[in-house]
């Protein structure tokens, strides 16, 4: 014990290790760049421009005052969410249906591989190039439209406007339901064999199946990537504006018209009306992170 303490007591301290410096933090340096420039700074602007007087650059509530008492203001908020409901649950069930038949269908290898590749491309395809796609297609001049009336059919005839609340939800349904399907299909391919297997011992059927043990644990997945197709459609602005040229009041159009800067236009009322959609925007994002992670505990 005593030749212990010796050694112990004569022996010499470690030094500690110096720190290097790592140059490893340069790597995700564009990340905070690009966070800073189009997240950061343009939130932090319109933040401080929605309780600022855009003429004498001072205090005031006025802006939000004024948008609470326009209900027109209040209107395009809600034809904006009720096109974003529309399109995010039309595609969430028609993407799921189309993933799954991909996946779990029992299609060749290739057709699910030439549908990521379409979907990857078709979720961002929007604004001009697509509103053009759509009125070359489907306006009462179109190549769609004409073959229907060669054939005796004339939508126009029957309703359907292009360039009307539903028109418009048909063209964001073009890339609303590709981003399900990308979405989705890592949840679909995180169902194990083995939950079916057991499932059939026990003597479930395919609707007890899917009634118990497949919908309950793809819901949460489910509802958030709906979460994620609201805030898709609900930050459009291109692809309404272009194929109906403001007609349809979306709170986007409204915001670009009063930061345009002509005459009638206001910067705080529409700094007001996109810090509204920031809210709606944060809402969003909360609740898609938190299904996220209820599904991740399944699929780990």
């Amino acid at each position: 014990m005593a030749t212990f303490d010796v050694v112990k007591r004569d022996a010499p301290k470690a030094r500690p290790a110096l720190s290097k410096f790592s140059w490893a933090w340069l790597g995700v340096l564009p990340f905070f760049l690009f966070a800073f420039m189009f997240l950061i700074y343009p939130s932090s602007t319109i933040a401080l421009g929605s309780f600022q007087d855009t003429k004498t650059h001072t205090f005031t509530f006025q802006n939000f005052a004024h948008l609470l008492q326009s209900p027109s203001l209040i209107a395009s908020y809600w034809i904006s969410i009720k096109i974003s409901l529309i399109t995010s649950i039309g595609g969430g069930i028609f993407g799921f249906l189309l993933a799954y038949s991909a996946i779990r269908g029992g299609l060749p290898r290739f057709m699910r591989s030439s549908l990521m590749t379409f979907c990857g491309v078709a979720s961002n395809f929007a604004g001009v190039p697509l509103a053009f796609a759509f009125i070359t297609l489907l306006s009462p001049s179109g190549v769609l439209t004409g073959w229907l009336k060669a054939m005796g059919y004339n939508p126009y005839f029957h309703g359907f406007q292009l360039y009307n609340f539903w028109g418009l939800s048909i063209v964001y349904m073009y890339f609303q339901f590709p981003l399900m399907v990308l979405v989705i299909a890592p949840a679909i391919d995180g169902l194990r064999k083995e939950w079916l297997e057991a499932a059939e011992n026990l003597g479930a059927s395919s609707f007890q199946y899917w009634r118990y043990v497949a919908f309950p644990i793809l819901l949460p997945a489910i509802l958030g990537t709906m979460i994620l197709l609201f805030g898709n459609s609900f930050g459009a602005f291109a692809t309404a504006q272009a194929l109906t040229g403001g007609a349809i009041n979306l709170v986007t159009i409204v915001i670009g018209s009063q930061l345009r800067g002509d005459v009638l236009g206001d910067a705080g009322l529409g700094y007001a009306l996109a810090s509204g959609m920031v809210v709606v925007m944060v809402i969003a994002i909360t609740g898609y992170t938190l299904l996220q992670r209820q599904t991740e505990r399944w699929l780990r």
